[in-house]
């Protein structure tokens, strides 16, 4: 039953799959918004400009129409006045068409946004399955569009019907008028149709909007496996990770211990912490930590400083102040700097009188470590 549980899609979308779903053309979308914004631009376009654009189209067709008989024989000339008002429309028509346009433009800001995916447009094979193609024409998606398609089919004619009826008188008694009176009469009637279906157009999409965004988000719900799937994949898997941090860490253990042979000496415990450091004069400023370790790594580095010979010195107050205070490539810090001074003279002693022999040098005792920097393992 768990199972089945983690198996449902109950959660919403996660940002990730937001982004992933727009990624590949997938945003709320309503056609019926889309409809209403251009049809009330043009309403209010036709409107706005009906003088003007009639004011034109009147002049271009009286100019048009009146030529003499030179002029009705004169191909070229008749071609002339064709592009002329041909122009003239064009331009008269244009502050209308740019208000379409921008209204084309503007309309998908108010739904889902401008939006160009490579995915959207590339070819899907899965849409020639005719199996998927019936079932996706029966499926409850496409009866909703059906309904939907009805239902403004009803509602669109049923207000042109209802308008027709209420101005039934009007309509009869414009085949009674001169062309005169029966044109603005006629441009009236249209005026107040194209209105009202824009009106009824906008109860459409005012039901349509909040449909489609949920039907979108509902399509995009996650179940409780999924969320984790995606967790998996943002974050990365636990036992990836957990993997990459132990090579990370034996590729820094490998690197540390290859700076062992090139230390001046190593301080021990001395057998729980061990701590090598090396000092280059007129090029350090105080001597640095090269490697560190405890347990298994401790031993490990006196391993290798007796097979290259680095000189070890047992001094555990020391060892756990340097293992405490300091990491990888740092300098000692300045309370262990009489402490550490004296352990490197001792090294220094040591070689020298390896080399040339004589009294062999005392091996430093009692080091001196401020109570500040003192690491006691067993209070840790």
């Amino acid at each position: 039953m768990a199972e089945e549980s983690d198996l449902e899609k109950t959660e919403p979308a996660s940002p990730r799959r937001l982004e992933k779903a727009r990624e590949e053309g997938n945003v709320a979308r309503s056609r019926e918004l889309v409809t209403f914004v251009l049809l009330a631009t043009a309403v209010a376009g036709l409107w706005l400009t009906a003088e003007s654009v009639g004011n034109t189209m009147r002049g271009a067709l009286r100019h048009g129409l009146n030529f003499d008989r030179t002029a009705a024989f004169d191909p070229s000339y008749m071609l002339a006045q064709t592009g002329l008002m041909a122009m003239q429309s064009l331009i008269a028509l244009a502050p209308l068409a740019g208000m379409i346009v921008l209204a084309a433009l503007v309309a998908p800001l108010m739904l889902g946004g401008w939006l160009f995916s490579a995915k959207a447009i590339g070819p899907k094979f899965d849409k020639l399955d005719p199996i998927a193609g019936v079932k996706r024409l029966f499926s409850a998606q496409s009866l909703a569009e059906l309904l939907k398609a009805l239902a403004k089919s009803l509602l669109i004619g049923g207000v042109a019907w209802l308008v027709i009826m209420d101005n039934m008188d009007e309509v009869t008694a414009l085949m009674a008028q001169s062309e005169r009176a029966a044109l603005p009469q006629t441009i009236r009637l249209v005026g107040r149709n194209c209105a009202l279906i824009t009106a009824a157009l906008l109860l459409i999409a005012l039901v349509d909007v909040p449909f489609q965004l949920w039907s979108y988000y509902r399509k995009l719900r996650m179940s409780r496996e999924d969320l984790r799937q995606e967790h998996k994949e943002s974050e990365g898997d636990p036992h990836i990770k957990a993997q990459i941090r132990r090579q990370q860490q034996q590729m820094a253990r490998r690197r540390m211990m290859s700076e062992v042979p090139k230390a001046d000496i190593v301080v021990t415990n001395p057998t729980h912490f061990a701590v090598a450091l090396k000092y280059v004069d007129n090029d350090m400023r105080a001597p640095r930590v090269v490697a560190k370790g405890v347990d298994a790594v401790a031993e490990r580095i006196r391993e290798i400083a007796r097979e290259n010979k680095v000189a070890i010195l047992e001094a555990p107050p020391l060892t756990r102040a340097l293992y405490k205070h300091t990491r990888l490539g740092d300098e000692i810090p300045t309370g262990l700097y009489t402490a550490v001074a004296e352990v490197l003279a001792w090294v220094y002693q040591l070689k020298r009188w390896q080399s040339e022999g004589g009294e062999a040098p005392r091996t430093p005792a009692d080091l001196p470590v401020p109570e500040a920097l003192a690491y006691n393992v067993k209070a840790a």
